[in-house]
């Protein structure tokens, strides 16, 4: 079974920690942004979201939501994945992302959306 709680890695050195796994499958915990990223002024950041039952499902699907703990912008990031199990055992998450800035007005939210 793939369970989310617990430390995971990702390729670009970032972080999240998933501290609390309800029965429900609503989990939170943290993001940690990378060195890749370029962004020195981001904080530990809050993350909530849930997995599919995986009483139900052995590789669950999830998602989770990461509002940036940012000083001088308001950003919010949507995460959808699923959790696999490899043949030797090993977790792996694989997720999309799409982030979302605060716009100015409904001209600029073209540009809002990455």
């Amino acid at each position: 079974q793939c369970l989310l709680s617990g430390s995971w890695r990702s390729d670009t050195g970032c972080r999240i920690v998933v501290s609390t796994l309800g029965k429900d499958g609503r989990f939170s915990g943290s993001y940690l942004p990378g060195p890749v990223t370029g962004h020195s002024e981001i904080l530990t950041s809050p993350l909530v979201g849930s997995q599919q039952d995986v009483g139900l499902v052995p590789q669950p699907t999830f998602s989770f939501t990461v509002h940036w703990q940012l000083q001088e912008t308001d950003q919010t990031t949507v995460f959808l994945g699923q959790c696999y199990v490899g043949t030797n055992g090993e977790e792996i998450l694989h997720a999309l992302w799409l982030m979302r800035e605060a716009a100015e007005s409904p001209t600029e939210d073209w540009k809002a959306t990455r």
